[in-house]
């Protein structure tokens, strides 16, 4: 199993940046997928998932209105498009197999930063 993230950066307070996560060595199509983050001596917090056929999202109170995954089952990747973003979203963000609990495989991640 691969999971790859990119996008991340440096974002201005209501700016907006755009996440992808290249998987493999996996059925991707066959599994829920979801974006968590871990903030700076903070825990590993499940941001939002998605279903494995794209129809249905899910997301953290915090972030809920302001950011939206999608997924291209065909590409064998998955986004998290951020906006209004808030100097509280800055962490470092993983995509992972599987649900909330995030038991499953992650990725690296890739840090977002935002500041003025």
């Amino acid at each position: 199993v691969q999971l790859v993230e990119s996008g991340g950066g440096l974002a201005q307070p209501g700016g907006s940046l755009r996440l992808s996560c290249a998987a493999s060595g996996f059925t991707f199509s066959s599994y829920v997928m979801s974006w968590a983050r871990q903030a700076p001596g903070k825990g590993l917090e499940w941001v939002g998932g998605i279903s494995t056929d794209g129809s249905f999202t899910n997301y953290a109170d915090s972030v809920k209105g302001r950011f939206a995954i999608s997924r291209d089952n065909a590409k064998n990747t998955l986004y998290l498009q951020m906006n209004s973003l808030k100097p509280d979203d800055t962490a470092l963000y993983y995509c992972a197999q599987g649900g909330r609990t995030l038991a499953g495989a992650r990725g690296q991640g890739t840090q977002v930063t935002v500041s003025s």
